[in-house]
Order: C-alpha cells, then sequence, then structure tokens
C-alpha cells in the first residue's frame, strides 16, 4: 500500500521536473537576453568557416545555422512575452522604428503574427531543404526551390494586404527585446565592470513611499549631454506605428507587387534553362525585375509623398537602403557570377595564397565558391 503510494506521488513530480527546467531556462534567457544573442552571433559565425572542410560539410553546418535561427525565433517570443507582462511603472528604452512598426501589427493581427513567424521560419531554413532536395536529382531541387518561393510570395502578399498595401519590412517580426529591469545589471557583468559606487544602478533608485514607483538616478555629470540628446523626440517617434510607413497604391502597390513575386519569375526562369548559370537572360529578367520595381516605388513616393524622397519617414529610408544594398548580391548570381565575378575571385585568392592571414580570407572564399556554385539559396535575400 505504502508502495503505491509513493509511486502515484512520484508520477507527478516526474512530470513537473521538465516544465520546471523550461521555466528556469526561460528565467536565464529572459535575464540574460544581449548575452544569449552573442552566443547565438558566436554560433551562427562559426557555421559561415565550416562549409567546404570535410565530405557533406554543408549540410552538418547549414543544420546548426537553421537549429540557431530558429532557436532565437523562440528566444524572441520569450523575451516579448516577459516585456509585455511588466507593468507600465517600469521605464522602457526607446524602441526604434521598426520594433513600433512590427510590434504594433503582430500585437494588432493574431494572423499577421503567424504568417510573419511561417515566413521567417522558411527563410531559415530553404537552404537546408534545397541541399537536401539536390540529393534527388536536379528536377527535384527545382521543384522545392519553386515551391519555397512561391510559399514566400504568397506570404508577403497576405501581409500586404494585411497591413493595407503598407510596403513590406524585412524582417516581418520585431527584433528581440532586453528585460530592461536586467539591462544594466547584465551589462555590468558581461563587461565586467561594476558601477562607479560598486553597487547596482538599480539601488541607486529611490522609490517613493506614497506611490511606490521608483524614481531613476541622476545621469553621470560627463555624460549630460548624450543623456539629454537621448531624450529628444523627432517627428517619427510621436507618430502611431502604422504611420511610419506610406500605404502604396497604383504604380506603387504594383512595385511592391512584382518586387514580391521577382523571385518566383526568376526561379521559374533559372529552371526553363535547368540551371545553366551561362544564360544571360533569366539573370537579365531578375534584375531587370527588381531594379524596374526600385524605380517604380521611388518615382511613386515622388507623387504622392509630400516633399517626394525626403519627406519619406526614418523608416521607409531604412528599408530603400536594405534593398539598395541587397541588390548587390545579383554579382553572386547566374550569368554575372559565372562570367565576371566568379573568375575575379578565383584571381583574387590566387594572389592571396602562401601570405598570412590573407592565405586563410582566400581559403574561406574558396571553401563558399562550392556553395555559390551548387546553390541558389545561398545568395538569396528575399
Amino acid at each position: 500500500m505504502g508502495a503505491t503510494r509513493n509511486t502515484e506521488s512520484a508520477a507527478p513530480s516526474a512530470l513537473l521536473r521538465p516544465a520546471r527546467w523550461l521555466l528556469l531556462y526561460e528565467e536565464f534567457v529572459t535575464k540574460n537576453a544581449s548575452s544569449v544573442g552573442q552566443v547565438e552571433s558566436a554560433l551562427r559565425s562559426l557555421t559561415y568557416i565550416i562549409p567546404g572542410r570535410y565530405r557533406d560539410s554543408e549540410i552538418s553546418s547549414e543544420c546548426v545555422h537553421s537549429g540557431v535561427q530558429l532557436l532565437s525565433l523562440y528566444h524572441d517570443a520569450l523575451v516579448s512575452r516577459v516585456v509585455s507582462r511588466l507593468p507600465s511603472a517600469v521605464s522602457r528604452p526607446i524602441p526604434t522604428p521598426h520594433m513600433r512598426y512590427t510590434k504594433y501589427w503582430t500585437s494588432r493581427s493574431p494572423l499577421y503574427h503567424k504568417i510573419a513567424l511561417a515566413l521567417q521560419m522558411v527563410q531559415y531554413t530553404e537552404l537546408l531543404w534545397e541541399m537536401i532536395a539536390r540529393r534527388r536529382g536536379e528536377k527535384v531541387r527545382w521543384r522545392v526551390i519553386i515551391l519555397i518561393e512561391a510559399v514566400k510570395a504568397i506570404c508577403r502578399l497576405l501581409l500586404l494586404r494585411l497591413t493595407k498595401s503598407r510596403p513590406l519590412v524585412n524582417p516581418p517580426l520585431p527584433e528581440r527585446e532586453i528585460d530592461p529591469r536586467f539591462a544594466d545589471e547584465e551589462e555590468g557583468d558581461w563587461n565586467g565592470m561594476q558601477s562607479p559606487t560598486g553597487e547596482r544602478l538599480s539601488d541607486l533608485s529611490w522609490t517613493m513611499p506614497r506611490t511606490g514607483l521608483p524614481l531613476p538616478s541622476l545621469p553621470d555629470v560627463d555624460d549630460i549631454s548624450n543623456f539629454l540628446i537621448s531624450k529628444v523626440l523627432t517627428a517619427d517617434d510621436i507618430k502611431p506605428p502604422k504611420a511610419l510607413l506610406h500605404r502604396v497604391a497604383g504604380q506603387g502597390q504594383l512595385a511592391e507587387a512584382l518586387y514580391i513575386l521577382r523571385p518566383v519569375v526568376y526561379a521559374l526562369a533559372m529552371q526553363k534553362y535547368s540551371g545553366d548559370r551561362h544564360r544571360w537572360r533569366p539573370w537579365l529578367l531578375g534584375f531587370g525585375l527588381e531594379y524596374g520595381c526600385r524605380q517604380l516605388a521611388k518615382s511613386d513616393f515622388r507623387e504622392r509623398v509630400a516633399g517626394g524622397l525626403r519627406g519619406l519617414t526614418g523608416l521607409e529610408r531604412e528599408e530603400l537602403r536594405k534593398r539598395g544594398w541587397a541588390m548587390g548580391w545579383w554579382a553572386m548570381r547566374g550569368a554575372f557570377y559565372t562570367s565576371v565575378t566568379k573568375p575575379w575571385l578565383q584571381g583574387l585568392t590566387a594572389k592571396m595564397k602562401g601570405k598570412p592571414l590573407l592565405d586563410l580570407v582566400g581559403s574561406v572564399i574558396g571553401d563558399y565558391e562550392y556553395l555559390w556554385d551548387n546553390y541558389y539559396f545561398s545568395t538569396a535575400t528575399l
């Protein structure tokens, strides 16, 4: 009888043990969000130097890379959930325009959040799926590529619809927050430093007895100017989150739709020529579409936005700048890479051989040539 009771009491404790460990892990991530992010970045950097080092290394390194990216999504959601539950009395750092905009839509529309999360997961694993499909032959590989590009395009078109024809931002989810209760403490511990008095900054604040609200400590006398500048509000800071991006219509809406569909068109063109990188037609079609979309969007902004391109918000200028830099990856795709970039890189790595440090850089570039030569998603930006 006693043995039966012991067994029954042990069963719930065994079930609760994983939940307890999960709570401890979540608490650790919340308190050390910045440090966890640095560890994730270090693991990503490690995967960048693995390809080409041994047989089938590209799949193993991409598995690690995709796993870290998916884990970072969980960490982002975890920290965001904890920070959102904090009382309004706890002071928070000023969010970036990107965070304000994406957080507004993820909290306002659960469907936006689900679609954006699915889009991020597909982007983080697309190269891995291509590597797996390549083992089954080129036909299967290109079918998987087109399927993935179609899924991403559908997700982006749905996001465009949900945001009422506002241009997409990349990434569509908010950046990781840091729990303000542990931000100063974590920064001091991670850098191996303490506050000038040897106390935690949280101990320097004073709690008002009547309201119970904390009164923050005064800034350092040598940092008054930076403190005041950080408190200055800009025009974007007082705008509602959805006003950080202008709605597109007419040719602007057409430009955004074509920009979303451009990867699908390029993948279909590459499949038609069986992935032959010596053919210029797919490259010219894809690059021409992206460049045309960019010019069409700028023309729409000049006509509809007060002040033209100068009247754009900071978030719009940042997104245009990101898309402009992303166009540089066309130098690593298709016929341009095969005919121009690859011969130049091979000549550059040949000159680096036998030279300290430069030889290491040249070997890493040489290892990545295998990915650029054989995988479509190794240079994808959308």
